[in-house]
């Protein structure tokens, strides 16, 4: 399977390690990663944004290696936090499990299900 990144110089550059648009070539299977929050298998999630946004990245990495999928695969990130006054970590988190591979994100500040769940994150990746 082949990416090609999409940034034309008609608009703002990239304000951050992701790309306008990523075009996925000839894909044979996508995965949706529902909305995965940084709990640890018995549901807790730890303290702090970091520990959660972590574990969270952990937990999508989990379901793509099920999937028989890497990071490599994924094609387009939204990240939902309770604050965005989180924003640099996970920024942090996100370049820390995608390392140089840039994909389309969105980031949201938003009320989360739970008190304590500071971060969920959702994927989708194309094989």
């Amino acid at each position: 399977m082949q990416m090609k990144t999409h940034d034309p110089d008609a608009i703002f550059a990239p304000v951050g390690p992701y790309t306008h648009g990523l075009e996925v070539v000839e894909a044979r299977r996508l995965l949706f990663v529902t909305g995965t929050m940084g709990l640890d298998k018995n549901g807790k999630a730890p303290n702090g944004i970091e520990a959660q946004c972590a574990l969270a990245w952990r937990n999508i990495g989990a379901i793509l290696e099920h999937a028989g999928m890497s990071m490599r695969n994924v094609v387009k990130v939204t990240c939902y936090l309770a604050d965005r006054k989180y924003r640099e970590a996970n920024m942090h988190t996100r370049a820390a499990a995608l390392g140089d591979h840039r994909v389309a994100t969105t980031l949201i500040a938003a009320a989360l299900l739970e008190d304590g769940w500071l971060v969920e994150i959702e994927a989708i990746a194309a094989a």
